[in-house]
């Protein structure tokens, strides 16, 4: 059985000190057609102002646009504050500064949110993320300010119509249903939030609404098989490509998108549905490529 669609990794880094174009050629090579470029911050020095921001983002825009030229990629972005630098940020600033280091810190954050909803409006960006919360153990003080700010990126994506992707905690019962909660609160429409890194499974039950965008690793392929016909929205698939020289292949490898929609097949995966993974729920997701 051989799938002759578009293949799409819902997300994907890239950065200038590793593979950068070359890991771009090698998921075209291996089958890829579309990425969806994830803006990822320098976490040693993360941008303190507004220009700094637009200044990072510009960067990961001008990537965006050589693998569409270089290596002939359609190519989504995405921009946004990634929620560990925030957290980061916060916890320094408020150790040196106290309550003047919290209101920086907010500040900077809906400085980044402002720069990254500036290339939407003009048209160089579809979403908004990785914004979200914490995946590890911090203060009240940290994660109720992060929940705080998250739902203020989510009035916002409600009002504008922007589609936002999300990075939060590991899987737990209460995740999925306390993330739509506060998207419903603020107007959402779920199907445009997404949640990176998601487990696989996706059923509907579970997911609540939102999409999930399955981190396909090991063992993801058969729960996938076992669960995607009760997923209303349906699912994307990603690596979390970090191109970091230090950890190569972390998180997954660029290939692995298209190996795993092959092995999806085999399965017994119908091409309906992967041609909606990679085709239809990016349309209705983030709009058509030629929107940039």
């Amino acid at each position: 059985m051989v799938y002759d669609g578009p293949v799409l990794d819902n997300h994907f880094h890239l950065n200038r000190r590793g593979l950068f174009l070359d890991a771009a050629r090698g998921f075209k090579q291996a089958g890829g057609t579309d990425v969806v470029l994830v803006h990822c911050p320098d976490f040693s020095a993360p941008p303190e102002t507004y220009d700094g921001h637009r200044e990072a983002y510009a960067d990961t825009l001008a990537m965006a646009q050589s693998v569409r030229t270089e290596v002939e990629l359609g190519v989504r972005v995405v921009l946004g504050p990634h929620p560990a630098a925030f957290a980061h940020q916060f916890e320094r600033w408020v150790a040196e500064e106290g309550q003047s280091g919290r209101e920086r810190a907010v500040q900077n954050y809906r400085h980044s949110i402002d720069a990254a909803l500036h290339f939407v409006h003009e048209g160089q960006a579809h979403a908004i993320g990785e914004v979200g919360r914490p995946h590890w153990p911090v203060s009240d003080e940290i994660w109720d300010l992060s929940n705080e700010l998250l739902e203020e990126t989510m009035h916002l994506a409600a009002q504008e119509g922007i589609p936002l992707q999300l990075h939060v905690e590991g899987e737990s019962a209460s995740t999925y249903p306390d993330l739509a909660q506060r998207a419903v609160r603020q107007g959402m429409d779920l199907l445009k939030l997404v949640r990176h890194y998601s487990p696989p499974d996706v059923r509907s039950e579970n997911t609540h609404g939102l999409t999930p965008s399955v981190l396909c690793g090991k063992g993801a392929i058969e729960r996938l098989l076992e669960t995607h016909e009760a997923a209303r929205n349906g699912f994307f698939l990603e690596t979390d490509y970090m191109d970091d020289p230090r950890r190569p292949g972390a998180v997954l490898g660029p290939k692995t998108v298209p190996k795993r929609t092959r092995q999806l097949l085999e399965g017994g995966m119908a091409e309906e549905v992967l041609w909606h993974t990679h085709h239809d729920l990016p349309m209705k997701v983030y709009g058509a490529l030629e929107d940039v």
